[in-house]
């Protein structure tokens, strides 16, 4: 009798421990702080639902009303307000691009972020969910219609650009807003005003939203071998009521006036934040992403920020908004860093060519930014999956990817080859959030092992 109840006893010890050390039993200290990230609209209606949130939301949206944001947290109740809504789902939410109520999502994003940025910064983080898919399906295509891998004698004759026109008509709804915008655009007003900017704007918006990539991007961003495809790629967004105007504004000015606007502030931190040079990787883009960066770029299109080409130049790739950093005064540093972004990016080049070119680089966009180094060339071992990911991953392998930026097919600015040498650890991730779990870490009731040999050595002493 007492051997079956020790028995019995060593069982539910034995259920209970286990069940301690299971991955569910980390929703403890472990995750504390970490939400599942939702839109911006759905944060809203749980906040709206819980009473607490709810009152503290709508003190937050007086105190930001016609304040800044030292004049704000020197009040008390407006300090409680953040401090409450920063543990609420309203902080880590976020939106996406072309979603049905994207306009209000972002209004909710900002209501919240506004009043936590320390005045006004150059970078802002993007209200947008990160893009973690490739361009590599649409590359393929582009390389089909670019001529890559047929007839260079061929190829040199083609026009791209009036390749992809054409490809745009032979689908009927890029036809359709492609018809829209261009007839909107190219309608004059009176003599002294060329078009209506605001609705060729808002027609560009439609046609870049709701086209699918593989057409707009093929106008957007194809190869030319001469002035004249240049000049239609330069064309394609009709400059001179999108784009051009009498006087270059100051882009600084011009940024201010975009971020008065949800939607162009949106859209602007987006572009920095995928567009931005990385130094770190292999092509010069965070994450070594190309479609995260072509489409923020895209994004930008239809705003007061809009960029373009600024000539007909086939080879020297330069896009800049309209816009100049005469009359800057002292902050002429920080307009000229505002406006290299644009006409000499590398991670933007890279991406243009690249998409023109019908190449990709062998590289998950999903992994960490690597650190390029100089090293001795090692035995290349397989590249990295294009269907990694952090998020999903279970357990912990390490994979090591050696090769060269010659290798990978991209250019060097006149430099020599660089050996690159990647270590990928994949972990335990949290979705959305950038906690690790390490697999042998954590509080030592996830670690119960010790525990439960000294227990069954106690009981089966007790039991004999």
């Amino acid at each position: 009798m007492i051997l079956a109840n020790a028995f019995c006893l060593f069982f539910f010890l034995d259920e209970t421990l286990r069940s301690l050390a299971s991955p569910s039993s980390l929703q403890g200290p472990e995750l504390h702080g970490w939400r599942p990230p939702v839109d911006c609209v759905r944060a809203n209606e749980l906040c709206a639902a819980e009473s607490n949130c709810s009152s503290r939301y709508r003190t937050l949206r007086q105190c930001l009303a016609g304040r800044d944001r030292n004049t704000m947290l020197a009040n008390k109740e407006c300090q409680a307000a953040l401090e409450v809504l920063q543990e609420s789902p309203l902080y880590d939410c976020r939106c996406k691009r072309g979603m049905k109520k994207e306009l209000q999502c972002l209004q909710i994003y900002w209501s919240i972020h506004l009043g936590l940025t320390e005045g006004e910064e150059f970078y802002e983080a993007s209200p947008y969910e990160p893009v973690t898919s490739r361009l590599s399906d649409i590359f393929r295509l582009a390389s089909i219609f670019s001529g890559t891998g047929a007839d260079p004698v061929v190829s040199a004759k083609s026009n791209h650009c009036l390749d992809a026109a054409k490809a745009c008509n032979l689908n009927d709804n890029c036809k359709k807003l492609r018809s829209s915008y261009i007839s909107i655009c190219n309608r004059e007003i009176s003599p002294t005003e060329r078009c209506n900017r605001r609705k060729c704007h808002k027609a560009l918006r439609q046609f870049f939203d709701r086209v699918p990539s593989e057409y707009t991007y093929r106008m957007l961003f194809c190869s030319c071998q001469d002035q004249a495809c240049a000049e239609r790629r330069r064309q394609t967004i009709l400059p001179s009521c999108s784009y051009e105007d009498k006087e270059k504004p100051n882009c600084l000015d011009l940024r201010g006036v975009c971020r008065t606007d949800h939607l162009c502030r949106s859209r602007l931190a987006d572009f920095h934040a995928n567009c931005r040079a990385s130094y770190q990787t292999v092509t010069s883009c965070p994450a070594d992403n190309y479609q995260a960066c072509l489409g923020s770029y895209a994004g930008m299109i239809g705003f007061d920020m809009t960029p373009n080409y600024v000539d007909s130049s086939p080879t020297g790739i330069v896009v800049s908004p309209w816009c100049s950093c005469r009359g800057s005064g002292n902050m002429e540093e920080e307009c000229e860093k505002f406006l290299r972004d644009f006409t000499e990016n590398p991670c933007l080049r890279n991406a243009i060519q690249a998409f023109g070119n019908g190449t990709d680089v062998n590289v998950s966009p999903k992994g960490p930014s690597f650190q390029a180094t100089q090293a001795p060339r090692v035995e290349k071992t397989p590249s990295l999956p294009d269907d990694l990911s952090d998020s999903t991953s279970l357990g912990t392998s390490v994979i090591t990817t050696c090769t060269s930026v010659q290798e990978q097919g991209l250019k060097v600015n006149n430099s020599k080859e660089l050996s690159m040498c990647f270590t990928e650890l994949t972990t335990n991730i949290i979705p959305g959030s950038n906690k690790v779990i390490k697999p042998n870490s954590g509080p030592s009731r996830a670690r119960p092992s010790a525990a439960l040999t000294g227990l069954s050595v106690l009981m089966l002493k007790l039991a004999l």
